[in-house]
C-alpha cells in the first residue's frame, strides 16, 4: 500500500431543509463542481463510494441512484455507513481503495436527505446507532441523552458550566454565519442558547447540531494520477486512524473521554508523522465533531489539544477562533454549518481542502503556517472513530 492519496477536486451543496431538490438533484449539487474543479468527467473515475445512512430517505440504492444520474454506470460503487461517521468511512473505502493500487482516481459521496422523514421518527432512527434493545427500548434514550450523561460527567469531574457549553455554540455560530454552505448562517449569543428550551439537561436547543439535508463531494486520485493531470491545487490525505467503541454503554468506564477516539488520533498522528503529545505544534486548525457542544471539549482533550480537564479552558480564552491556540470548526461546525450525517466527514475534508489551500471565505480563513489540517469524525457515542491528517506536502 504505497500509493500518496490527494483530494483534487470538491464540490459541497448548501446544507439545511433541502425540500426544493430530490435525492439525486442534492447530489448532483456537489458532484457537478467536483468534476469541475478536479479537471475530470465520469467516464474517468475508476471506483466510486456513497456514504449515507439513508434509513429516513425515500431513495435506498444511493450508488445505482447517482450513477445514473451523474453517468458514472458501469463503474464499480460501494455504500459505506458508520452511524454519524459515515462520510469518514466512505473516505476510507476511496483512500484505502488506491492505497491498494486498484484505483486511481475515486470519487467519494456524502448524502443524506434525513427531512424526508418527521423528526420523531429520525430522533428514533439515530437511536438505533446505540445500543437499540438496551438503551433505547428499555430506558428511551435518544442521542441527546447520550451526550448529555458525557456532558454531566464532565461538569462534575471538571467543573465545566452549561455557560462554557454556550461558548462553544457562539463561536460555531459566528463562523457559521460567515459559511454560504451552513444551514444557520447567523450569530447568536450565550444568552440566546441560556434561555433556549432544554433538550436533555445539561443540553439545550442550541447546544445540539440540527437535522439536515445535504451532499458533499471530493474526488481522490493516486500520485500517478496527480501527476498525469498535471494538478497544481491538491491536498493529500497524511494519515488516517480509525477506533471502534462498546455498543452498550454500561461497559464503559469512563463518561469524559472517547477511548475510541484516542485511538485512532494516536494511529493517524503516527502515519502523519504527528507528536501525539504535542499535536498543536504541527496543526493549523481542524474540525471535530461537536453533534453537541460538550462532544466538541471532550474532543479538544481526546485529540490531546490540551491536558485533561483544559479543554473548557481552551473555550473560556477563546484560543479555538482564528488567532488563538488551534482554530476549530470554522466552518460553523456540525452545530451551526448543519449534520447530514452522511456528508459530514466528506464536508470536513472539504473544509482542511479550503483551509489549506487558502480558499476559505473572509472572515474565516485561519492562517496556514504548517500545512496540517485534522478531521475528526465520530459515529454514535464513540462506536465510530475516525481521526484524519490532511496536509499540502506528501509524507
Amino acid at each position: 500500500m504505497s500509493e500518496n492519496v490527494a483530494i483534487i477536486g470538491t464540490g459541497h451543496s448548501k446544507f439545511g431543509t433541502r425540500k426544493d431538490v430530490n435525492v439525486a438533484e442534492l447530489c448532483w449539487e456537489s458532484i457537478k463542481p467536483a468534476f469541475e474543479s478536479a479537471g475530470v468527467e465520469p467516464k474517468d473515475i475508476d471506483y466510486f463510494v456513497v456514504g449515507t445512512a439513508g434509513m429516513w430517505s425515500s431513495e435506498a440504492a444511493v450508488p445505482a441512484l447517482i450513477a445514473e444520474y451523474a453517468g458514472l454506470e458501469p463503474k464499480g460503487s460501494m455504500r459505506a455507513e458508520a452511524a454519524c461517521a459515515t462520510g469518514s468511512a466512505a473516505i476510507r473505502v476511496g483512500y484505502t481503495t488506491i492505497k491498494s493500487e486498484l484505483a486511481d482516481l475515486v470519487l467519494v459521496l456524502g448524502v443524506e436527505k434525513m427531512q424526508e422523514s418527521p423528526s420523531s421518527t429520525v430522533i428514533e432512527l439515530i437511536g438505533r446507532f446505540g445500543s437499540y434493545f438496551w438503551e433505547f427500548e428499555n430506558f428511551g434514550l435518544t442521542f441527546p441523552g447520550y451526550y448529555a450523561m458525557y456532558g454531566t460527567a464532565y461538569m462534575i469531574k471538571y467543573g465545566a458550566t452549561e455557560e462554557d457549553f454556550a461558548k462553544v455554540a457562539v463561536k460555531n455560530h459566528y463562523y457559521g454565519a460567515k459559511n454560504p454552505y451552513a444551514q444557520f448562517q447567523r450569530e447568536i449569543t450565550v444568552e440566546t442558547v441560556l434561555k433556549s428550551p432544554y433538550i436533555a439537561w445539561p443540553f439545550k436547543l442550541y447546544d445540539c447540531s440540527p437535522i439536515t439535508d445535504g451532499s458533499a463531494c471530493v474526488i481522490l486520485a493516486s500520485e500517478e494520477k496527480v501527476k498525469e493531470l498535471g494538478v497544481e491545487e491538491k491536498v493529500w490525505i497524511l494519515g488516517q486512524g480509525t477506533g471502534t467503541g462498546t455498543a452498550n454503554l454500561s461497559k464503559r468506564k469512563d463518561f469524559t473521554s472517547l477511548p475510541s477516539v484516542v485511538h485512532a488520533a494516536e494511529i493517524a498522528y503516527k502515519i502523519a508523522g504527528i507528536d501525539k503529545d504535542d499535536p498543536v505544534k504541527y496543526l493549523d486548525g481542524a474540525d471535530v465533531h461537536d453533534c453537541f457542544t460538550a462532544a466538541e471539549i471532550i474532543a479538544y482533550e481526546d485529540l490531546n489539544f490540551c491536558r485533561r480537564g483544559e479543554g473548557m479552558k481552551l473555550v473560556r480564552e477563546e484560543q479555538t477562533y482564528i488567532g488563538g491556540r488551534i482554530p476549530v470548526n470554522i466552518d460553523g461546525g456540525l452545530k451551526a454549518k448543519g449534520h447530514p450525517i452522511g456528508a459530514t466527514g466528506v464536508s470536513q475534508a472539504i473544509e482542511a481542502y479550503k483551509q489549506l489551500l487558502q480558499k476559505a471565505e473572509p472572515g474565516r480563513q485561519a492562517d496556514i503556517v504548517k500545512g496540517r489540517w485534522l478531521a475528526h469524525n465520530v459515529g454514535g457515542t464513540g462506536h465510530y472513530a475516525y481521526v484524519t491528517v490532511y496536509g499540502l506536502e506528501k509524507r
